[in-house]
């Protein structure tokens, strides 16, 4: 949903508000920013998440105060940033970023139901690497009872991206520098076992389906 708070206003060509965009870019990461006030202080916290349809969930220890803050139904607002390539131009001032952003603006919620907890817990997992969720133990009664599960609906916000070359002021092009993008590729590394591991152990497939994968 579009609103004066999620408008974007600086160089609005480069904002979109549809559901496929906004998802496309919260579906390529597994981090966030969440913005509240805590004790009439603002705080960024960055925290793991998983989406479900129009839900993002993220967990924590029941301790947590951004947890408790936000179980509470203080406002908050979520950031997601995802950089592509250096701009460099033949000027410092006009150099940037390309890049892929989501901004979202609500409340959270306790999720209560246990088995709803659960599959949340599972979204998450998938979300930073799928199929893990099914390799492993899964948490047992003390572990469920010191993690709080929050969800936030995906109503009102939007994405802003810049995908663009070099825009130098006229003059500049006649400069004798180099302008242009580096483009910023992440990619998985070769797994490294845990030295406790037992012997004769292989590496799960969930980790093997990261070989040809790109973060």
């Amino acid at each position: 949903m579009k609103t004066d708070r999620s408008k974007v206003k600086r160089i609005p060509k480069r904002g979109a508000y549809d559901t496929e965009t906004i998802y496309g870019i919260l579906d390529k990461e597994f981090i966030c920013q969440i913005g509240f006030v805590h004790h009439d202080h603002p705080v960024v916290i960055p925290t793991i998440y998983g989406r479900q349809d129009d839900t993002l969930y993220f967990h924590g220890a029941s301790v947590s105060r951004m947890l408790q803050s936000l179980e509470d139904g203080v406002n908050m607002s979520l950031n997601v940033t995802r950089t592509n390539a250096l701009v460099l131009a033949r000027s410092a001032f006009h150099h940037s970023l390309n890049y892929e952003s989501v901004t979202l603006f609500g409340k959270a919620e306790l999720v209560s139901d246990t088995a709803e907890k659960i599959e949340a817990l599972h979204v998450i997992s998938d979300q930073i690497l799928k199929d893990r969720w099914q390799e492993v133990r899964q948490p047992n009664e003390k572990e469920m009872n010191v993690t709080k599960v929050l969800k936030f609906s995906i109503s009102e916000g939007s994405a802003k991206i810049r995908n663009e070359g070099v825009g130098d002021d006229k003059a500049d092009y006649e400069l004798d520098i180099w302008a242009g993008l580096v483009p910023i590729e992440r990619t998985y590394g070769i797994p490294v076992s845990d030295p406790l591991l037992k012997k004769g152990i292989p590496v799960s497939q969930s980790v093997l389906n990261l070989k040809d994968e790109k973060l």
